[in-house]
């Protein structure tokens, strides 16, 4: 039985606010603490809650970027999912430098968003795409893995077989193979070795 993930979240607009308690809410495995919270108050909260605890906060409501630098290492346990209005992947990849484990836009699925959380909370930072669109355009975010794919990328990381890892989830080899390619794709990696230092901050400094 996994451990429920304890998740406070910042502030946001109003309805923003009431879509993430709705949203969060309908996740058994989810825990919201505490919502629409001011930065002076989450500290507080963070100390009160056992890690690993995920931060949800809105990069616009911050006075500085450099809040999610100061969190991050004032709290290392706690684990920084960042929402904005549609970054980009320069964006993106600054909060990851400062921290963060995820920087995603607001206007993303609800379910990407859980996905979001649920790989927080397991120390795994997604990161953006580091290329631009054909047209010229950066895209507007991480390329996100499915709930499933978070399992298979947790296993790998622990350095299980592709067989162990079938074996566990009840799926075939051959759906492992698909499964860790996708995650290899979405994640910019080429090899199980690099996905173990996918969580670690000074991997993402580089990128």
């Amino acid at each position: 039985m996994p451990k429920r993930v304890h998740v406070v979240a910042g502030e946001f607009e109003d309805l923003v606010t009431f879509g993430l308690r709705r949203l969060l809410d309908d996740d058994a495995s989810v825990d919201l603490v505490a919502s629409d919270v001011s930065l002076e108050r989450l500290e507080a909260l963070l100390e009160e809650h056992e890690p690993p605890a995920v931060a949800l906060l809105n990069l616009g409501a911050l006075p500085s970027a450099s809040v999610v630098y100061d969190l991050q290492r004032s709290h290392p346990q706690t684990h920084i999912v960042v929402l904005a209005n549609r970054p980009s992947a320069a964006e993106a990849t600054q909060m990851l430098s400062f921290g963060a484990a995820a920087c995603i836009s607001k206007e993303t699925q609800a379910r990407d968003i859980i996905t979001a959380i649920h790989l927080a909370s397991r120390g795994m930072n997604m990161l953006p795409r580091s290329t631009s669109a054909g047209n010229g355009l950066v895209p507007p975010g991480p390329d996100l893995l499915t709930p499933r794919e978070a399992d298979v990328l947790e296993l790998l990381q622990d350095g299980r077989t592709n067989a162990a890892i079938a074996h566990e989830l009840s799926i075939g080899i051959e759906t492992v193979r698909t499964h860790a390619r996708n995650i290899y794709r979405k994640l910019g990696v080429a090899s199980r070795r690099d996905l173990a230092r996918l969580s670690r901050p000074e991997t993402l400094e580089r990128g």
